[in-house]
């Protein structure tokens, strides 16, 4: 028998929540995996980049173009009569801060901050604490309620479970990489080590640390490398942009070798990571990095955080550092400065180990254990 299934990607508004629905409709074979149409529902933002299909089906609300509370409202009292008049057989969450309790689900975990101890020290006594104490909550009544649940990376799964005990039926799906990401040929290192870009891609958070990497790339530079650090992701304007503000004023206040550029859209990545001649991640929380990832796929040499999942995803493939240290970043950026060796070494198993995140494989994984979780509950 063939199953309907239900995507309920209200909650869902960050570019990486994004790329996966995007990515998973995309590719894989739904009836491979006795899957008859897919029912979608989200904020008009959303539906509009997904990809048309017979068997995809949108569905919009003004509900979810309100605010938070009306969003909540429409997840509890409208959306579980929905999905039943459309006859979905098994609900997909986005989000584990979901309030539908619609059954049989699964329940997608994408959010790792509020587990992390050491992370929500950064936020004080602070309204954003609060919401991510309040959030912690909610995912893990979620998680605990729903049938299955899948995460991006064993770190995480582990970590969570710390929280919400152990939970029966779980699947690590990580995410995948587009193509476009995939260079065809080797990366040309600058022969003269002139204007060598070391390139930073993610939004500007208290746990990200680019005012640790200003003045790790200021040393180098002190050091007589040419660097030049391009830091791309929005920001807040908070108090981790007035970090970063204070470390450029102090290490390069005529902005010569620093290059914020703010928010890029996602079809602007590959060209930027095409140019680029270093990657640098210096993220002390996650879930699962895209950017990372796609760095990986680009065959960019990496120097990485080692918190987190990091080292589970890029493994051997990379130079590690402690992300609050800039001696320590300086340093692991230097190693790859100075061993040609150890770059290409870096090039190359980055780009074995990318291709197995790919978008096929992610879809045909979620659409199985969609289909094994709703035939256990049926069985």
């Amino acid at each position: 028998m063939k199953i309907v299934v239900g995507i309920d990607a209200s909650r869902s508004r960050s570019g990486g929540a994004f790329a996966h629905l995007i990515g998973i409709l995309n590719a894989g074979n739904i009836e491979e995996h006795g899957i008859k149409a897919v029912h979608v529902w989200s904020h008009n933002k959303m539906l509009n980049l997904l990809p048309q299909n017979d068997w995809i089906l949108k569905h919009s609300s003004s509900f979810l173009e309100m605010n938070l509370f009306a969003q909540v409202f429409w997840q509890i009292f409208v959306f579980p009569y929905l999905a039943k008049r459309t006859g979905c057989d098994i609900i997909l969450n986005t989000s584990a801060a979901t309030f539908s309790r619609f059954k049989p689900s699964v329940t997608m975990s994408r959010e790792a901050l509020s587990y992390e101890a050491n992370e929500m020290k950064r936020y004080g006594l602070s309204f954003a604490r609060i919401r991510l104490l309040l959030l912690k909550v909610i995912q893990n009544s979620s998680l605990r309620s729903a049938e299955g649940c899948t995460f991006l990376t064993n770190y995480i799964a582990d970590l969570i479970q710390q929280s919400t005990g152990s939970l029966t039926n779980y699947r690590v799906i990580p995410h995948g990489v587009g193509d476009e990401f995939r260079r065809p040929s080797k990366r040309i290192w600058p022969r003269d080590g002139k204007g060598i870009r070391v390139t930073y891609v993610s939004n500007i958070a208290p746990y990200k640390h680019q005012w640790h990497v200003v003045r790790a790339i200021s040393r180098l530079r002190k050091k007589g490398f040419d660097l030049i650090l391009i830091l791309a992701g929005g920001t807040d304007g908070g108090r981790a942009q007035a970090l970063l503000d204070q470390a450029i004023n102090d290490c390069d206040p005529d902005l010569k070798f620093v290059n914020q550029i703010g928010h890029i859209n996602n079809s602007e990545l590959p060209a930027l990571l095409s140019d680029s001649n270093l990657f640098l991640f210096a993220s002390s929380c996650e879930t699962i990095s895209n950017t990372l990832l796609e760095s990986m796929a680009s065959g960019l040499p990496v120097a990485c955080s080692n918190r987190g999942p990091m080292p589970e995803v890029l493994q051997d493939a990379g130079v590690y550092f402690d992300p609050e240290d800039p001696l320590s970043i300086s340093d692991a950026v230097e190693s790859l400065l100075n061993n040609t060796k150890l770059r290409e070494v870096s090039e190359q198993r980055v780009l074995d180990l990318s291709s197995k995140y790919s978008w096929q494989r992610c879809a045909n994984e979620t659409w199985s254990f969609l289909r094994e979780t709703y035939d256990s509950q049926n069985s």
